[in-house]
């Protein structure tokens, strides 16, 4: 099973995942046969990323968590969220004219405490912490799905930095609702298609501070937590925000938060870029570590990621085609790949293993042999 660009899927091809429509029913289920017609409704749904199943890819990538309780998850976050958002839209998305939230509201947002659980204990279950898998989005369902997979993504690290089990919770609460101050950004900000404005782009940066204050008025919540929400924009070099802090300034969790928020981003489609494959976005956190991010966290991440899954077709920097069998611990840019087109015939078919060939690395993703 691979992952590839919805424009270069072949007619015929065989669905790897399920897809879900933004209000969680399943529009395809995984192991149907993709034809034009069906994958024109795909595009629809604004979902232009597709897992297939096909003779270079046949061994299939495992959910972190059930899917499920992932869809229960978005659901949940979406539902609040969208609560929120009504409240503020009627106060013209000024928070100090919010005089309450009523009791009702608050017992329907700690459901998102239930789902922490949830996906605490499905994580911790599954004997597999390595990300491997990029989660599809529908474009319209794009703030809730992603707040999830941050979720997960953040815990997957956590777990690699041996937090203990009270901590995890907090982390997972904190990167479910790190985006709820996004319900008092108006939606012709938030949703624009195109490229901000100065003025714009300040707008959606009150974001984090809108979120804090409003936990801080109506929550009694850890400050853990809180700080999440209001810091995971903040950059290890200074120059991020709301207070433009530093270093360890940010609060640990948050900046575990930061590095799961910007990655689950860049691997996503939106309606202004295409989504980066994940050894590229792992890249770029790389070279970013000790200014965007904890260079300390960014060198565990890295040995958490499988940026190239089995069943990827890559291109060699040798000339050489191949198709990933096996990731090996420790070294997620240097897989053993298996040859399947070159300029010498009594290569192909043979194994690469990447570690031993330092002069050999991956050029780039391919999607057609």
């Amino acid at each position: 099973m691979r992952l590839i660009p919805i424009e270069c899927v072949r007619e015929s091809s065989l669905l790897g995942k399920n897809i879900y429509t933004s209000d969680g029913r399943c529009l395809l289920k995984a192991g149907v046969v993709l034809t034009d017609a069906i994958l024109k409704k795909v595009k629809e749904y604004k979902i232009f990323s597709l897992y297939i199943v096909d003779d270079y890819s046949t061994a299939e990538i495992e959910d972190i968590i059930k899917p499920e309780l992932r869809q229960k998850s978005i659901s949940v976050i979406k539902e609040t969220f969208s609560d929120i958002e009504r409240i503020a839209s009627v106060h013209k998305f000024e928070q100090r004219s919010i005089k309450e939230y009523s009791k009702q509201e608050k017992k329907y947002f700690n459901s998102i405490n239930k789902i922490a659980d949830e996906l605490l204990e499905n994580v911790l279950s599954n004997k597999n912490v390595l990300l491997s898998l990029v989660d599809i989005k529908s474009m319209d369902n794009y703030t809730y799905s992603h707040c999830v997979n941050v979720a997960v993504i953040s815990l997957i690290l956590g777990i690699s930095l041996n937090l203990s089990k009270r901590n995890l919770t907090y982390l997972c609460i904190g990167a479910l609702i790190h985006d709820i101050g996004k319900s008092f950004i108006p939606r012709e900000v938030l949703q624009k298609p195109g490229k901000l404005t100065p003025e714009e782009f300040d707008i959606i940066k009150n974001h984090s501070r809108y979120g804090y204050n409003f936990l801080n008025r109506f929550f009694t919540l850890s400050a853990h937590i809180k700080l999440i929400v209001l810091q995971h924009h903040e950059r290890f070099d200074g120059l991020g925000y709301p207070n433009g802090i530093n270093g360890k300034e940010i609060s640990y969790l948050a900046r575990i938060v930061s590095i799961a928020d910007v990655y689950d981003a860049l691997t996503s489609d939106r309606p202004y870029k295409r989504a980066m494959c994940p050894s590229d976005a792992l890249e770029y956190l790389m070279s970013n570590a000790g200014t965007l991010f904890d260079y300390d966290m960014i060198s565990v991440f890295c040995k958490i990621v499988i940026p190239f899954p089995q069943g990827t077709i890559v291109s060699l920097s040798n000339g050489d085609i191949g198709v990933v069998e096996e990731t090996l611990p420790n070294f997620p840019l240097r897989p053993v790949v298996k040859i399947l087109k070159s300029n010498l015939p009594n290569k192909v078919g043979s194994k690469i293993n990447l570690v031993d060939n330092l002069s050999v690395v991956i050029s780039n993703i391919k999607y057609e042999v």
